[in-house]
């Protein structure tokens, strides 16, 4: 793809970012109804404890001081004309701006989120257009200290503490970003791709280097960075001698 076509497209589709604040202000807006759907399903979903959830507190536990320190932005990405590679490399730029963003105010960094919503994406094709997206871009967002996480209907991820609740089900199909937490650990040591896995658990622990709030992470990431390499080694082992 031309690369002019490249940064036109990414300029082009680098949509105002509005916070919960700024969207309950606005009165006329193509995109209104998009972001208003979502704020009320992050509020009313994301912001409050479900019976299903399996503890208690909210679904996202930062949620509820993300909202009240209005830390979550939200842009609406039309798709519709745009290849997949464009898509990519709009979903990359607003990583960077996320880096970028100082906090204001009573904002805490570790309670900022962009949700880049993307309403032209069929329910259908969710589960190929934005889990792939996600995918190929998690390794860059996690080596950058963020996790991204990937939001529609057709979402089969299961809960931490009920693998029958479906925490990642959203009205419109989104990609989330965040700052990664202590608590992510399990979501980067699940991949069965040992190489993945172990990017993963080394970026980890680089994040939080010594600064560890729970020793009990930290000794769990070490031993599952140490088994993922030993496992790592034995199978090069097996294929060499193959």
């Amino acid at each position: 793809m031309d690369s002019d076509l490249k940064n036109y497209s990414v300029s082009l589709n680098l949509m105002q970012l509005y916070t919960t604040r700024e969207i309950e202000q606005l009165q006329r807006h193509e995109d209104l109804p998009y972001l208003i759907e979502i704020m009320e399903w992050v509020k009313n979903f994301l912001g409050r404890p479900h019976p299903k959830l399996g503890r208690t507190g909210a679904v996202c536990p930062f949620v509820p001081l993300s909202l009240k320190s209005n830390s979550i932005r939200l842009a609406v990405i039309h798709t519709k004309h745009l290849y997949p590679e464009q898509l990519e490399e709009i979903v990359k730029s607003y990583r960077d701006i996320f880096l970028e963003m100082d906090v204001k105010g009573q904002e805490l960094a570790i309670n900022k989120a962009f949700l880049l919503i993307f309403p032209d994406i069929h329910i259908e094709d969710a589960p190929k257009q934005v889990d792939s997206i996600q995918q190929k871009l998690k390794p860059l967002f996690v080596e950058s200290g963020l996790m991204i996480g990937e939001f529609h209907k057709r979402n089969e991820s299961p809960g931490l503490h009920n693998p029958n609740f479906r925490p990642l089900r959203s009205p419109i199909p989104l990609l989330a970003i965040r700052f990664m937490v202590e608590a992510d650990l399990p979501f980067l040591q699940s991949p069965a791709d040992l190489h993945l896995r172990i990017r993963y658990l080394e970026a980890y622990l680089k994040r939080f280097g010594q600064n560890f709030t729970d020793e009990t992470k930290f000794t769990n990431a070490h031993q599952a960075l140490s088994l993922a390499k030993e496992q790592l080694k034995k199978e090069n082992l097996v294929s060499y001698c193959i």
